[in-house]
């Protein structure tokens, strides 16, 4: 009889909580049983291993082998298991010494040859590991993932042979290398300067960058709302490495490729306008993240927003508020991140030419206001400013018709209201609580007087009066000034064109 240990981790989530694999081999009729609440995958990883093994020219235990994957409570899903259960039969067979096995864990999909192949989650498990100052070994195939870890001792093993050889010390296997990032002063995208006028529009998509708000373009088809949403990661801080890093845990978790000569550009998400709520809030029968955790720390782009279904853009209103959405299952409650900017655009009307002088809308006041009507009151609320793109005419191309302002200066300005805020507050003005906008965004007595009419008039909410004081503050970064006067809570109310009729 033979007992040995080995360590790996889980996937909860963006969390990687650490299992114990215990593997005991004892007499009797052949059987091969994995216990600990496993799924289906985790269960056919019996067949895996075993060829594997014989594979690798070690002979399969012809007793009774039962693996406990501990705590039993927690559920197991993936092929992230093989290797530790390959590992800890190996180690009870005493092919490998236990004390190689010690504050060191392993993950991988082994294949019937006994090749390992990477497997999703890599990143977050990696991080956890270095927490608890443990090594890990990882597929070859994810060990650019898992060197984003800052302090962590990782190899890559290509098959299971080379693992076995490393941990008997005969043939060690090489430390893996962390990937340094590339540049992003060399390539930050779609630059500003090539978007034709629309000064207004520019102005709002700077405010929003500045204060991390979000942002409503309204305006005919063909005028620029696209191609300035595009524009704005190109104006936005660097992420730090702590925010790169949960971006990167995410896009692991998701089992998307993670770059990581390329891990500190801010993600920009585009979902199509006939996305599911899984697909864009997170969940599924596998729960994964959805578009909103992959716009993490970045940006989130909804092109023509009343033809999203209405219930899965309500399912955005509390990950706006929170930056965190909780997927409930019977097993276990997930977490994904999702504290992202929503920048979204919209045609006036079905047609799209209502209001333009140029335009020939045929649209009825009742059609408008349907159209309208698919995007809730509430998710209006929570969208800090709407505003009008109009269509400039030809006249105005050849008077104006040079590069405008390019993406460099202004994202200069954002950087420094940036800096002001953090210094101020630490965090950007769109993430206020309530009484940290009565400390921070007091506006003078002039202002005040506005914003007070201006929400008798146009019977603001609560929430809508916060954020107006909340952009009122960006404005005042912007201008470097230290206090909220009447000129920017007149401006800030000038930018949310809904608030003043639909």
């Amino acid at each position: 009889m033979g007992l040995a240990v080995a360590l790996s981790r889980a996937q909860l989530g963006v969390e990687a909580p650490l299992v114990q694999t215990e593997v005991h081999l004892g007499n009797g009729l052949p059987v091969f049983n994995i216990v600990g609440l496993p799924e289906t995958v985790v269960r056919e990883s019996r067949d895996r291993v075993r060829a594997a093994i014989e594979q690798c020219g070690f002979d399969f235990p012809a007793g009774r082998v039962v693996v406990n994957l501990s705590p039993a409570d927690l559920p197991k899903s993936g092929g992230r298991f093989d290797l530790p259960i390959a590992i800890g039969i190996l180690g009870a067979l005493g092919k490998i010494p236990a004390r190689s096995l010690e504050a060191l864990e392993l993950y991988g999909e082994l294949s019937l040859t006994g090749e390992l192949r990477a497997v999703r989650g890599l990143l977050p498990a990696a991080l956890a590991a270095q927490r608890s100052a443990h090594a890990v070994i990882v597929p070859a195939a994810g060990a650019d993932e898992v060197s984003l870890a800052p302090g962590l001792c990782a190899f890559g093993a290509h098959n299971l042979l080379e693992v076995c050889v490393h941990l008997c010390g005969d043939s060690p296997l090489a430390i893996v290398q962390r990937v340094q990032p590339a540049s992003l002063s060399a390539d930050r995208g779609p630059d500003l300067s090539e978007v034709f006028g629309q000064a207004h529009a520019r102005r709002a998509l700077e405010i929003a960058a500045a204060g991390a708000h979000s942002l409503l373009f309204i305006g005919p088809p063909g005028t620029g709302k696209s191609m300035l949403a595009q524009r704005l990661p190109g104006i936005l801080p660097d992420m730090t490495d702590e925010e790169a890093l949960e971006v990167a845990s995410v896009m692991s978790v998701a089992g998307r490729p993670v770059e990581p000569r390329f891990w500190r550009r801010r993600p920009f998400r585009s979902p199509h306008h006939t996305a599911s709520a899984p697909a864009l809030v997170g969940g599924g029968a596998d729960p994964r993240p959805g578009e909103i955790s992959l716009a993490h720390n970045g940006v989130l782009f909804l092109d023509e927003l009343p033809e999203f279904s209405r219930h899965v853009l309500d399912a955005m209103r509390e990950p706006i508020e929170s930056g965190l959405v909780t997927i409930a299952r019977a097993a276990a409650h997930l977490e994904f991140p999702a504290r992202f900017q929503l920048i979204a655009a919209m045609n006036p009307c079905p047609c799209g030419q209502y209001g333009d002088p140029a335009g020939d809308c045929h649209c009825t006041g009742d059609q408008v206001q349907r159209y309208r009507g698919r995007i809730s009151g509430p998710l209006l609320d929570r969208i800090d400013l709407h505003v009008e793109v109009p269509r400039l005419d030809v006249a105005h191309w050849r008077q104006h018709g040079t590069l405008g302002e390019a993406s460099a200066p202004v994202a200069s300005r954002v950087l420094r209201a940036r800096e002001r805020q953090i210094e101020r507050q630490g965090m950007c003005n769109s993430r206020l609580g309530n009484a940290q906008i009565d400390r921070f965004c007091k506006p003078d007595a002039a202002g005040r007087t506005l914003l007070e009419r201006a929400t008798e008039k146009f019977r603001l909410s609560a929430r809508a009066h916060h954020r107006i004081l909340k952009v009122a503050r960006t404005l005042a970064d912007l201008a470097a000034e230290a206090s909220v006067s009447e000129r920017h809570v007149s401006e800030a109310l000038a930018l949310r064109k809904l608030d003043r009729g639909r």
